[in-house]
């Protein structure tokens, strides 16, 4: 039996992934690993970890300080991880 239409790898490999839900993982993941390019060093440096779950970004940091000027950033640190990952995959932030 042949199919009447011809897709190409990469398409159907994307809409397996749409299809499946993992799409979203992979741009969460994608996100907490360019934690350093999305934030910059110097805040990367003070985190010591970072994940997403339920649409929330939970950061753990090792300072204070950083911990009070991230809270007060904390939209547009959200703007920022979701137009990395083009597609809204953070709608909140923990900071611990």
């Amino acid at each position: 039996m042949r199919r009447s239409e011809i897709h190409s790898l990469g398409s159907a490999i994307k809409s397996f992934l749409e299809e499946s839900k993992f799409d979203r993982k992979l741009a969460e993941v994608d996100a907490v690993t360019s934690w350093e390019s999305i934030i910059g060093k110097p805040i990367a440096r003070a985190t010591t970890s970072i994940y997403i779950k339920n649409e929330t970004l939970y950061v753990n940091l090792n300072s204070s300080i950083v911990r009070n000027e991230l809270f007060m950033m904390r939209n547009e640190i959200i703007r920022a991880v979701n137009n990395h990952a083009g597609r809204a995959i953070v709608k909140a932030i923990v900071l611990k």
